[in-house]
């Protein structure tokens, strides 16, 4: 648990502009004309449009992305009613955590009111301003009465995270527990802790996954809810009495399978956990403390899974794994509520990515070497970026079928338009995925006893991205997928010194280098190289494509793919380039990787080869031969050898667009380009996306400079150039940077593949 002082608390909330909001405007507003648009007289058109259809307010308004986060602070956290003012720095929270993980606008509402026909007055009266309604911290029972209310009037979702956040969550971890403990969710016995609104609404939702009403004994601060009880008891506590003679919380947990705690620190002991049947399912998720500390929980009974509400224990039951993304699904249909089928659905598809390979951005998020699913692991990471693509798909399908949607959407289309949302990194990187994935090719990894060699194949395999195989001792890749958690079918793992072709490819090794001083011994021992056996493979056909480098020099990798593997027919040099993701923006800067000081000819042949990388990811190329001179402003050799090479280019490809040479800050800043140049083959396009750098010291410290100080995304190496595919991973790269550097050899191999047709068709 971070713990943080007082002193930062109020400095954070208090430096700068106060608070942790702002409205940002999203259109332009620097002209008289862009002012007579945003307001008179061009607003007229739309309130005119939305007169005559209402439904037109989700086009020409925020609506659509707008919720409103509600309380009146009778319930905030754990501070109990301290009123509405005092619980705007909570709702503002709330907000953003809803644009953080979802991109959801949000305006928060405090209402002093506490008549709870009040507030069902107050936010039905806002329905046209808002896509949905977040009620947030309002005590109970008023809270059931104001949502139920509220449900009935409103025709957009209205939805009380106190209650349905942590049912939905909880479920999620609820029925993945179960699976692991080997129990039927309809027989286990469970007990709830707690019976405010997250008590009873867990206990409400679990029953739709499957509880039986009849197995779940319910206990508030005066003991069981039993049949005939009166002191303390209302019509929403009333539907979880039960005939039973249990009266206390260590009695009631006595032989239950399943302890909830959504109650207060402490009320769980050792031996109340020891009472509990086999292998004990506990959530104690009471904040900031649990009910019984996650290592005290353990200690009395090691067979037990164990949740709680905390970030440094396994487990975090956290809210913020589902509003953002049940409301994001739900806003995107236009849906009129958030009914039972979304929730469920939103709960099921948490269980269901937990048991996904973890990236290795969440790894390092929470400082982690390895997570898989297990009794320490049942739901995802708050911090998980697919969390968004999982769930909302999820709750919005759920609102289709339910029939509460306003508009029918393709689910792979949206799917593909979250990850755009979120980012050009993530659009491109899901556009390299599902262009891989249309054709998969067998790719090769020299190491492939790696973990996360091994986990990336896992990826590969289970995406249908590509057919890995892995060069490794048999008995020691197995071991390490079972350590992992992962399934060996549909990876193929390969060793030199057993494999049947290996007298093959020390042929062929012999017939490729015995003019270059390898004799037929030498070739032996090379072949049993695991990166000479690789590119082997690929070379004589026995796989599609080579990645390396995740333990290597980039030299070791890049040497034996040069010797084996010839350049593709006319290209006398391969070489390197990195896509560079910016905000909104992707670059490619060449040649970072291989040629350290290439002449004009071979700056016309990178630029062109990296172009053509530019179209095979979908993107249409712009090129920019970079010099420290503008056009000839200085005269130099080397300034002269970069406008030789933009001239080369625009001979041997018309159809590409290129100038130079150019600064770097002309290249990419449109304002420089039209005003200064406008002469430039550039300047009508605004900036240049291909950035061939004159040597590869430039390239290799402009790439490294922006990843690091600027921020930006970088994938690769990509190697061009080459016949068949190889690619060289950089030293240390995360599980994610493989599978983005396999689905690219992917890619390649399917170019490849075109190319071989097409040239066996020139020769019949």
């Amino acid at each position: 648990m971070i713990r943080v002082t007082v002193e930062e608390a109020l400095a954070y909330h208090e430096r700068g502009r106060p608070g942790k909001i702002e409205v940002v405007v999203t259109k332009p507003c620097a002209t008289q004309r862009d002012l007579s648009m945003a307001y008179t007289p061009g607003v007229a058109e739309p309130v005119r449009a939305i007169a005559r259809h209402p439904d037109d307010a989700y086009r020409y308004t925020a609506k659509g992305n707008l919720v409103a986060v509600i309380s009146n602070g009778t319930a905030v956290l754990g501070l109990g009613d301290v009123g509405a003012l005092a619980g705007k720095p909570v709702m503002e929270g709330k907000g953003v955590l809803f644009k953080r993980f979802a991109d959801i606008d949000v305006f928060d509402l405090e209402i002093d009111a506490t008549d709870p026909d009040e507030v069902v007055r107050v936010v039905k009266s806002l329905e046209p301003t808002f896509g949905g309604i977040n009620l947030e911290d309002i005590k109970a029972p008023e809270c059931f009465y104001i949502e139920e209310r509220l449900r009935s009037i409103m025709s957009i979702p209205v939805f009380h995270d106190d209650q349905h956040g942590t049912a939905i969550i909880s479920g999620a971890a609820l029925l993945n527990a179960l699976e692991l403990a080997g129990k039927a969710i309809d027989e286990v016995k469970v007990v709830i802790s707690g019976a405010g609104a997250s008590g009873i609404a867990c206990g409400e939702f679990w029953i739709a996954l499957g509880v039986r009403r009849e197995n779940i004994l319910m206990v508030d601060s005066k003991g069981v809810i039993y049949e005939g009880r009166t002191e303390g008891i209302n019509p929403y506590k009333a539907r979880f009495a039960r005939p039973t003679s249990r009266r206390t919380l260590a009695e009631a947990m006595e032989g239950a399978d399943v302890f909830l705690g959504l109650s207060a620190a402490g009320l769980v002991t050792p031996d109340m956990v020891r009472a509990m049947g086999d292998r004990p399912i506990i959530f104690a998720l009471a904040n900031p403390d649990p009910e019984i500390p996650y290592d005290e929980a353990k200690a009395a009974r090691p067979d037990a899974i164990v949740a709680t509400g905390r970030s440094d224990y396994p487990n975090q039951v956290n809210n913020v794994l589902g509003f953002p993304f049940i409301f994001r699904g739900a806003l995107d249909v236009r849906a009129r509520a958030i009914n039972e089928p979304m929730k469920i659905a939103a709960c099921r598809a948490l269980a269901d990515l937990a048991r996904q390979d973890v990236p290795d951005s969440v790894l390092r998020a929470y400082g982690l070497d390895s997570l898989h699913f297990g009794p320490e692991y049942l739901i995802p990471k708050p911090l998980d970026p697919r969390v968004l693509t999982w769930v909302a798909p999820a709750v919005a399908r759920a609102a289709m079928e339910s029939g509460v949607a306003r508009v029918q959407i393709d689910i792979e289309e949206y799917r593909e338009s979250l990850a755009r949302r979120m980012g050009k990194g993530r659009e491109l990187r899901r556009s390299i995925l599902v262009k891989a994935a249309r054709e998969p090719k067998r790719v090769v990894f020299s190491e492939g006893e790696e973990p996360k060699i091994i986990r990336a194949a896992a990826i590969l395999r289970d995406e249908g991205i590509a057919r890995p195989i892995l060069v490794g001792r048999e008995e020691s890749v197995r071991s390490r997928m079972e350590q992992l958690g992962l399934r060996p079918n549909g990876i193929e793992v390969v060793w030199p010194s057993t494999h049947p072709r290996l007298g093959a490819y020390v042929q062929r090794l012999y017939e490729l280098r015995q003019r270059r001083g390898v004799t037929l011994r030498e070739a032996e021992e090379l072949v049993r190289q695991p990166n000479y056996f690789g590119v082997l493979m690929v070379e004589t056909g026995d796989a599609d494509a080579f990645v390396a480098g995740l333990t290597y020099h980039y030299p070791d990798v890049l040497r034996p793919a040069l010797q084996v593997i010839r350049p593709i027919e006319g290209v006398h040099r391969v070489a390197g380039c990195y896509v560079m993701i910016v905000r909104d923006q992707v670059y490619f800067f060449t040649d970072a990787t291989v040629n350290i000081e290439p002449s004009a000819e071979d700056l016309a042949e990178i630029a062109i080869l990296t172009a053509d990388r530019a179209r095979s990811l979908g993107i249409e190329p712009r090129i920019a031969m970079l010099s420290f001179s503008n056009f000839g402003s200085t005269r130099h050799p080397l300034a002269e050898k970069v406008r030789l090479a933009a001239e080369l280019v625009r001979s041997r490809r018309p159809d590409l667009v290129v100038d130079g040479e150019m600064q770097a800050d002309t290249a990419v800043v449109p304002e420089i380009l039209q005003q200064s140049y406008p002469f430039s083959a550039l300047a009508p396009y605004g900036s240049a996306n291909v950035l061939v750098f004159p040597d590869l010291e430039a390239a290799n410290v402009a790439y490294k400079l922006l990843a690091r100080l600027g921020g930006a995304e970088a994938i690769g190496p990509i190697l061009m150039g080459s016949e068949r595919p190889v690619h060289v991973l950089q030293r240390g790269d995360d599980v994610e940077d493989i599978v983005n550097i396999a689905a690219v050899a992917v890619i390649d191999a399917q170019e490849a593949a075109r190319r071989a047709i097409l040239r066996d068709g020139a020769r019949k």
